[in-house]
């Protein structure tokens, strides 16, 4: 089953084209990458997704929705998050509370409420807290539930970023650069739990990485973005085969 509807996904920046009319099918419990060269478009396309940018043309239909008509908060509450490209832990705030942050989503009780100190607010945060506890372990950060976020080695901040995205009990999770500036026992952890993520939870998950092994490894599909516009799309051994992506983003010596 579709779960994701992209057609002609179109936008421009002071006259720039940065997407053209990009369109895929992204289907259900899928891990569905997106590769090309720096500035191909591929993180404008999250950033459309998540409702960071509006597109001047297109459509993205989630759940029955059209989400580029939504805006961030909507998006999320409909089931979509994200991490980014430069990690956005927030620095002075421990793992834990890092992790509560992506929960606010779902917490139903008003400011008002806290302020006077009514049962149910007690109630939901100590539920939250025991959800943010129980995604630290699960990403592997369990023994660092109370030291500040900044402190924490970037395939750490890497794992608690997802974490914080998973608090907020997505369909779809949207990530950018996972494996970015780590090293290979740093990559292989964050293969793994991506892969887990998918194979034991059921998440749909898009993925935006210039680490072409780890595309390989563990998509079901790509799409090759080439200044803007889709180059190519298909199984893992389908693009490693086409000679335009070959010729303008691979090379001829990619991962077999």
């Amino acid at each position: 089953m579709v779960l994701l509807a992209i057609d002609g996904l179109s936008i421009t920046f002071g006259g720039l084209v940065a997407l053209n009319g990009f369109g895929a099918e992204v289907e259900e419990g899928a891990i569905f990458a997106l590769i090309g060269p720096n500035g191909a478009g591929k993180t404008t396309v999250f950033n459309i997704l998540s409702g960071l940018y509006r597109p001047t043309a297109g459509h993205a239909v989630f759940g029955g929705d059209d989400l580029v008509r939504l805006a961030p908060h909507e998006i999320a509450r409909r089931g979509v998050a994200r991490t980014f490209q430069n990690t956005e832990v927030f620095r002075q705030l421990t793992a834990l509370e890092n992790v509560l942050v992506g929960e606010h989503v779902r917490l139903s009780r008003g400011v008002l409420a806290g302020l006077l100190g009514l049962p149910g607010v007690w109630r939901e945060e100590t539920a939250a807290r025991a959800r943010a506890e129980v995604l630290l372990e699960r990403v592997g950060l369990a023994d660092v539930t109370d030291v500040d976020a900044g402190s924490l080695p970037l395939g750490r901040q890497k794992r608690l970023e997802i974490a914080r995205a998973l608090a907020l009990g997505p369909r779809l999770l949207l990530l950018d650069e996972p494996v970015g500036g780590l090293n290979l026992g740093e990559t292989q952890e964050i293969m793994t739990l991506i892969k887990s993520l998918r194979d034991d939870e059921g998440l749909t998950i898009m993925l935006v990485e210039h680490n072409m092994d780890v595309v390989m490894r563990i998509s079901d599909r790509i799409a090759v973005l080439h200044h803007g516009a889709k180059l190519a799309e298909g199984t893992p051994p389908e693009v490693q085969r086409n000679p335009a992506v070959i010729d303008a983003y691979l090379g001829r010596d990619s991962p077999a």
